[in-house]
């Protein structure tokens, strides 16, 4: 086994997935890049699979694409979003910014398998117009990117259905099946994607899950952990990062007394994902939630562009305006013509604060319209 280091302890790495890697970083030299599909059922380590091939990556090229599916943990942005990132050496371990991003609004893609597709194609297009080098559109200087894809662990039912549908669209160079130990929560062996089972110019790779799996009484605790632990470290953003704030309960006393942004109602857009509500409730709805912030430009195919999220923390019906704490900047702010609400819940540490969801005066106010 390989020994790779991280920031907090040593990561044993299998040979079997040491040459994995290589062989897709060395792959399409000199010609077209690599486009690596990683599959495989919940906690086979797809994600950790995906990070240490993303550096192995950087040994051969400037930059990699990384399209993250997984709207439950995903790697790069807060949960309840899908995005391409594209990334460097300098950028890997320092605050990244999606170059595109939608807000789905859920942990799951079981509340709308469609929209969840139609997100992950648009972003998956983005990429072949911008950075693969076999597009006709794409930049020179945007040759030679390649592309990681991590998924999501449903692998069952519609889950199945989707990740066939993702191949199908995207036809990768290769595809990383990642196998559990329980032989029955595992993807079938071949190209299960395929009709007939060819799997044509695709590099089939099929490799075992370098550790054991949790209980199955500890994984929707651990779950439900890393999402609110990756909401809680996104809302700490709004806060310089040598303020000595350090606990769950501080960064929830700190977002009580921050000055909100105020928008205007007649600025913006407000859109719920997933469900409907009454007009006369719609104002109502959002106070205290999470809310995607999202622009609806040209070119966006109704599909609004998520920049970041927010807390509504407050509504004065009188003065028809929201309050939103963010730490996306007040220059991007100013585009944000629509708010998205979905199913992404406040983790319970931050609204145990006195004034938690109590409006504040704004020293920055979003212009209205």
């Amino acid at each position: 086994m390989d020994v790779e280091e991280s920031e907090t302890n040593k990561i044993y790495i299998p040979e079997e997935w040491s040459e994995t890697m290589e062989a897709i970083a060395a792959y399409g030299e000199g010609g077209p890049t690599a486009t690596t599909f990683i599959c495989g059922p919940t906690n086979s380590g797809k994600s950790t699979f995906s990070r240490h091939l993303l550096h192995r990556l950087f040994s051969r090229h400037k930059r990699v694409a990384y399209l993250d599916t997984d709207v439950g943990q995903p790697e790069f942005t807060p949960p309840g979003c899908l995005s391409l990132t594209i990334l460097d050496k300098e950028s890997i371990d320092s605050k990244v910014f999606p170059e595109r991003c939608f807000f789905y609004g859920d942990d799951s893609s079981k509340r709308d398998p469609e929209i969840y597709l139609t997100y992950i194609i648009s972003l998956y297009d983005h990429y072949q117009k911008q950075y693969n080098q076999l597009s006709g559109s794409a930049s020179a200087n945007d040759s030679g990117v390649p592309l990681i894809v991590n998924t999501p662990g449903w692998v069952k039912g519609i889950g199945y259905d989707l990740l066939v549908d993702m191949l199908k669209h995207f036809a990768p160079t290769h595809v990383v099946n990642i196998y559990r130990y329980d032989k029955s929560k595992n993807l079938p062996s071949g190209a299960f994607w395929s009709q007939d089972g060819d799997v044509g110019a695709v590099t089939l790779m099929e490799i075992n899950s370098a550790y054991d799996s949790l209980d199955r009484s500890e994984r929707p605790k651990r779950s439900r952990h890393v999402r609110d632990s990756s909401i809680v470290t996104y809302f700490r953003q709004c806060f310089p990062g040598d303020m000595n704030i350090s606990s769950d309960k501080e960064i929830g006393q700190a977002l009580a007394a921050h000055p909100p942004y105020e928008v205007s109602v007649s600025a913006v857009n407000i859109k719920h994902l997933h469900n409907k509500v009454p007009k006369a409730e719609i104002y109502q709805s959002l106070n205290g939630t999470i809310v995607g912030l999202a622009v609806d430009s040209e070119g966006s195919e109704h599909l609004p562009h998520c920049v970041g999220l927010g807390i509504v923390r407050g509504i004065d019906s009188l003065r028809r305006v929201l309050y939103i704490i963010t730490p996306v900047p007040l220059n991007v702010l100013e585009d944000v013509d629509v708010l998205l609400q979905g199913f992404i819940q406040i983790p319970t540490c931050l609204l145990q604060v006195q004034g938690c969801v109590s409006p504040y005066l704004a020293s920055n106010v979003l212009p209205g319209t």
